[in-house]
């Protein structure tokens, strides 16, 4: 495999003017331009990972950390930072937690991981940090852009979306769809941004006349496995409501196929209303209606913040993200009846 000493020696110049034509820093004549690049073609030289890196002073890496790699819904966040980060030239390293356990000392493990192998910035997902951890980055913490949760210590670098307007407009779904006897899968009440689209919906509940104090509420985790065991448990439970909320698309998911095997058939017997809007609700049976959180819009932003930050770029950054309802077959008006039956 050919170096850059080699393309230096074909080319007959010195190994820092060949190193100037590499990076595309310094100023080298027409000609000489030209004969170094002859011979990196002749050679097929490619600069290593290394060599790029010493040649520019940067990574060219981005690291990002999510707290568990499963779901539909970190994937397709991924997805957009690494096409942005290949299309820029740069490269994405990826840290994650394994959902169990201590999960701030897992986030702040993965994050040592990522520094440690030299990222020029950082991208987190994760509200299990705490603002002194943030601080105890030092002058790192100029270069890291939070997703989705806020920190006071950086509130500039955060970029997310308002949960409690996401949980008030899935409240208002099921309002204008006649629904008044309603039941709730909640997230984990230990996330600030579950906790804030759950009092958004209840706080919206309350306005327009409901007791939110009789309604069946259950606590699951966020996975499909959790909607399933919660549904059921609804069901059992012989609880009357002509329409659920789930806090995220996965646990919706889950509920629909424990309807599906009950027999309660939806949106006849029972309206499902879910929240993020993953591609999960787009091809579940029935297709879900779902709150729209604008992910891509959030997750271009903050990477824009962050390659501004660390590669003194220009792009344009925004902080506002609209948050809608996507309206899919899952929800219909209320029924004269509800669902109040146990599982066989």
């Amino acid at each position: 495999m050919a170096t850059i000493k080699d393309v230096a020696r074909l080319a007959g110049v010195g190994l820092g003017t060949a190193s100037r034509v590499v990076s595309g820093k310094g100023a080298v004549s027409p000609a000489t331009l030209e004969k170094v690049k002859k011979a990196i073609e002749e050679l097929g030289f490619r600069p290593s990972h290394a060599a790029r890196s010493l040649l520019s002073g940067t990574s060219q890496m981005i690291g990002v950390y999510i707290p568990v790699l499963s779901g539909t819904f970190y994937t397709p966040i991924l997805q957009i930072i690494d096409t942005e980060l290949r299309a820029a030239g740069l490269h994405m390293v990826v840290a994650f937690g394994v959902g169990l356990g201590d999960e701030r000392k897992q986030a702040k493990e993965g994050i040592e991981f990522l520094m440690e192998r030299g990222c020029d910035g950082l991208i987190i997902m994760t509200g299990a940090l705490h603002d002194e951890d943030i601080a105890g980055l030092g002058a790192a913490q100029s270069r890291l852009v939070a997703l989705n949760h806020p920190f006071t210590e950086i509130p500039d670098q955060c970029f997310t979306v308002d949960h409690a307007l996401g949980g008030r407009l899935a409240a208002r779904a099921l309002l204008d769809h006649k629904h008044r006897d309603i039941a709730v899968i909640a997230g984990p009440s230990r996330l600030a941004d579950s906790v804030a689209r759950i009092n958004g919906f209840m706080d919206e509940l309350q306005q327009n006349g409901i007791d939110t104090g009789k309604m069946w509420v259950a606590e699951s985790d966020f996975s499909p496995a959790g909607g399933w065991a919660a549904a059921k448990e609804l069901v059992e439970s012989g609880h009357r409501c002509s329409a659920l909320f789930c806090a995220n698309d996965e646990m919706a998911v889950g509920a629909l196929s424990y309807f599906q095997e009950a027999g309660i058939r939806v949106p006849h017997d029972l309206s499902v209303i879910g929240y993020d809007d993953t591609p999960s609700a787009e091809f579940s049976a029935p297709r879900l209606t779902s709150v729209h959180m604008p992910w891509r819009e959030m997750t271009m932003n903050g990477l824009s913040a962050l390659l501004n930050q660390c590669y003194d770029l220009r792009r344009p950054v925004t902080r506002s993200f609209p948050v809608t309802v996507t309206l899919r077959a899952s929800l219909a008006k209320a029924a004269s009846t509800a669902v109040k039956r146990k599982a066989s």
